[in-house]
């Protein structure tokens, strides 16, 4: 006749306890939370350290962000960098990535605007007339072979008549970081950035600026796309969707994107 089964000791109870909640713990994490590599062009940059901080928080899902010009971006990706999402300041790269084979389900997730911009208070009329005047001796603006943003600056002074004349006075930034950089620091006494370096409230936060007209310049449409090394992963694909949601979104209208 077999023998009663030895009771658990009150130890052993506790321990298949807390075995059993650690199991129930573990089923509640996000099983596939991940972490995802990001390009982000330099315009982008608070934006999308909001954006990267409340999709965290909803996913659980980490973006691990660096930020740069789009055209050296371009070229690190082509060479295997090991990006798997880029945000680009064009609509042009992701095109030549997908292309290339190397991107995939592009969109337009923002719509930038340039603005003459400078720190100091009634420096920048709201024509862009100083401009014209030529009173500073220096004038930012990103490089055009690299940065859309500087693409589009000198595009603007192109069609005021005024590029051959102002540059001689232009300090040119790596990127649209540098440039404002460049400007806030008093290196430059005014150039070209993006709005959503300079705005916040809904107003050009310090200073004077002229926020461009869209006409003089091509359109600063900013596209998304997936990269050839993001295709298979989650966390990557649930940036793309998180992007094109309502929360994301109206982060992006609150920094000055249309």
């Amino acid at each position: 006749m077999p023998l009663p089964p030895t009771p658990r000791s009150g130890l052993q109870a506790l321990m298949h306890f807390i075995g059993a909640i650690g199991l129930v713990a573990g089923l509640s994490t996000p099983a596939q939370a991940d972490e995802v590599q990001v390009a982000v062009a330099s315009n982008f940059t608070a934006a999308m350290q909001k954006i990267a901080t409340d999709f965290e928080k909803d996913t659980g899902h980490r973006a691990l962000l660096s930020f740069g010009a789009t055209g050296k971006f371009y070229a690190q990706i082509q060479n295997g960098a090991p990006f798997e999402v880029l945000l680009a300041a064009d609509d042009e790269t992701p095109a030549k990535l997908e292309k290339a084979g190397l991107a995939s389900k592009r969109f337009t997730y923002a719509l930038g605007r340039l603005v003459l911009w400078s720190p100091k208070a009634g420096m920048v009329d709201d024509k862009g007339d100083v401009l014209k005047q030529g009173n500073f001796r220096h004038l930012s603006l990103a490089n055009p072979k690299t940065a859309p943003y500087g693409t589009a600056a000198q595009e603007v002074l192109k069609k005021l008549g005024l590029l051959e004349i102002v540059t001689p006075k232009i300090v040119q930034g790596e990127n649209i970081a540098q440039t404002h950089q460049f400007v806030a620091t008093g290196n430059a006494e005014l150039g070209f950035v993006a709005l959503s370096q300079v705005y916040k409230d809904g107003k050009i936060a310090t200073g004077s600026a002229w926020i461009v007209p869209a006409a003089l310049h091509t359109p600063l449409r900013q596209d998304a796309a997936l990269l050839e090394k993001g295709k298979d992963k989650i966390a990557a694909q649930a940036l793309m969707k998180y992007l094109q949601g309502d929360k994301a979104k109206a982060v992006i209208k609150s920094y000055g994107y249309e």
